[in-house]
């Protein structure tokens, strides 16, 4: 598994803009500035937080971007799935329930299970609130 710019870049706007949460618009450009990220590539993953609630837009003069929830509601887990998919190790359990015809002998299926089962839960423990600048760090992760 490995974590693509665009899911690193999606949990780095939603930090940004926990940062600067002001109750106010923030603009795109003002987010590439602070995070050295192409305008274009961002509206791209802006659009996708956006387009599913993660994100409240306004177009046009004092508009852009604001947080639809509170840092807290936010788990680093659900903004990689959605901007990455599944975290499943192997394509047999990118679909839910399992289709594959070799599951019921497959020796190594519960091993991938407990792998993604793992992957999930850590991700899923931390929180747009915990990457936080005032928030104690937690063990072993680095953005």
């Amino acid at each position: 598994m490995k974590i693509s710019t665009k899911g690193r870049y999606a949990v780095r706007v939603m930090i940004d803009l926990s940062e600067h949460n002001s109750g106010e618009y923030i603009p795109l450009m003002d987010i590439a500035k602070r995070q050295d990220i192409s305008e274009k590539y961002l509206e791209s993953i802006v659009s996708v937080l956006s387009k599913n609630d993660y994100l409240v837009s306004m177009r046009g003069k004092g508009g852009g971007y604001k947080l639809a929830r509170q840092p807290e509601e936010y788990t680093v887990g659900e903004i990689l799935r959605l901007t990455e998919g599944s975290f499943a190790p192997v394509a047999c359990l990118e679909k839910k329930p399992n289709r594959c015809e070799k599951a019921p002998q497959c020796k190594t299926l519960k091993m991938w299970e407990e792998f993604e089962k793992i992957i999930n839960e850590y991700f899923d423990g931390i929180t747009i609130a915990d990457l936080l600048p005032d928030r104690q760090p937690i063990d072993n992760y680095v953005i």
